[in-house]
């Protein structure tokens, strides 16, 4: 399992041995007592079964050290707690029968957790979208000052991108909440389908339609390539918040905390530590989810090339993005956003911004448009270059003031103009404030 500094109790829980094991008793208990109902374990025996079986991890890897298989080693160990109806267990299974069947039970609780969390931050933007939806800040596009938008649509766009994944991995739950007791190469021929389905229903998951001996691991995959998918959304927005709590451009800042210290060299320093650890596990989510794939092609009916691939990569990438997204939770909940520097920068660029108001105010007027983008681009370099402000030298150019008066020239560096439409586009998000 994952390093401790990055696992939190509730998915830590999850993936810990004794946690499986449980699970494999689960699975083991209601095949028992289904096969109990058809007559094929004597009620005793199951009562007997019902009111002694328990797991001992410790015993359980004492066992495996001799045998090396970790479910033969488990009903052994089960087996020792029950005694003599003991024997009634894993009829006509297969190891995957348990394994698979309980490895979906804790990837669905693992994926509900999650869902949680992922939820935890969409409230955390919508808040902090709504507080400034009205914010107003440069946009960029190739890292130049392109309009002015809102710090609030900037969120709003995030939030957008976290309903996505909300839906990708409701989708991926659902794929990978799925059992199988079909036997040793999925011909149900020691276990009736019957007991299959009954078992599933009660372990609330989906009857796989076909089986080998395995759950097939394109669910799997479609799980873990989620949770990148959902990483590679968190290191969008940290990669911003980097960028943007840069000196030069100093628009937003993370939270930092009393007592808390940047560099062991610089004492000024308040580095976007949390943004950079999320950048950096992102990529882990993304190699894990290309093992994933990795891992659907096997030989005929089972191979274990699987199996160690994912007793990593499946509490890892959960244990990871639990990780990842209470800490964007936090850092958007505490962001400092810095709206006098956001109009300071946006002011760096002499009201270059409003360049295609002009132009299109230029076009509006009877000016052929190739003719008016030459005008105005050589305004807007002249401008820049000599450290002028864009509207004198507009107002100032006999081309543009044979269509556009002096004082429809100032209308056009309105910038509540480029908002117009802000109150629609939270609208549509179904946000309201």
């Amino acid at each position: 399992m994952l390093l401790d500094r990055y696992t939190h109790p509730e998915m830590g829980e999850l993936w810990q041995d004794g946690y499986e094991y449980e699970r494999w008793l689960e699975v083991e208990l209601a095949v028992a007592e289904v096969m109990t109902k058809r007559g094929e374990i004597p009620r005793e025996a199951m009562e007997e079964i019902r009111a002694k079986a328990k797991v001992n991890p410790k015993r359980v890897l004492e066992i495996e050290a001799v045998v090396r298989h970790d479910l033969i080693a488990f009903l052994q160990a089960v087996v020792e707690e029950i005694g003599e109806a003991g024997k009634h267990l894993h009829l006509g299974l297969t190891s995957s029968d348990v394994k698979d069947t309980a490895l979906s039970l804790v990837l669905r609780d693992s994926g509900r957790l999650l869902k949680k969390d992922l939820q935890a931050l969409r409230l955390a933007l919508v808040n902090r979208a709504l507080e400034s939806k009205h914010t107003v800040m440069v946009g960029r596009t190739h890292g130049i000052h392109a309009e002015p938008l809102t710090f609030g649509l900037k969120l709003a766009l995030w939030i957008a991108e976290v309903d996505r994944q909300d839906e990708r991995l409701d989708q991926a739950i659902v794929s990978v909440s799925a059992g199988k007791i079909s036997g040793a190469v999925g011909t149900y021929a020691n276990v009736a389908p019957e007991i299959e389905e009954a078992v599933c229903h009660h372990l609330g998951l989906k009857t796989a339609l076909v089986s080998n001996q395995i759950l097939q691991r394109d669910r799997h995959a479609h799980f873990v390539t989620t949770l990148a998918l959902i990483g590679g959304s968190l290191e969008k927005i940290a990669t911003e918040i980097r960028n943007l709590q840069r000196t030069d451009i100093l628009e937003v800042e993370e939270p930092f905390a009393e007592g808390q210290k940047g560099s062991s060299a610089m004492p000024h320093k308040r580095n976007p530590i949390v943004s950079e650890q999320v950048s950096g596990m992102s990529r882990l989510l993304r190699g894990n989810a290309l093992a994933a794939m990795e891992n659907m092609a096997l030989w005929h009916e089972r191979d274990m090339t699987h199996s160690s691939v994912e007793r990593i990569i499946l509490p890892d990438s959960c244990i990871l993005l639990d990780h990842m997204l209470r800490q964007m939770t936090r850092v958007i909940s505490g962001l400092k956003i810095r709206e006098d520097q956001m109009k300071r920068n946006l002011q760096k660029t002499f009201g270059l911004t409003s360049s295609q108001r002009v132009l299109l105010a230029l076009v509006e007027h009877g000016c052929m448009r190739e003719e008016a983008y030459a005008w105005v681009q050589q305004d807007a370099f002249q401008a820049w270059d000599n450290g002028q402000d864009f509207i004198e030298v507009v107002s100032a150019d006999a081309r543009v003031l044979n269509y556009l008066a002096k004082e429809e020239i100032q209308g056009l560096f309105d910038l509540k103009y480029h908002l117009l439409h802000v109150d629609d586009i939270f609208r549509r998000l179904g946000l309201e404030g």
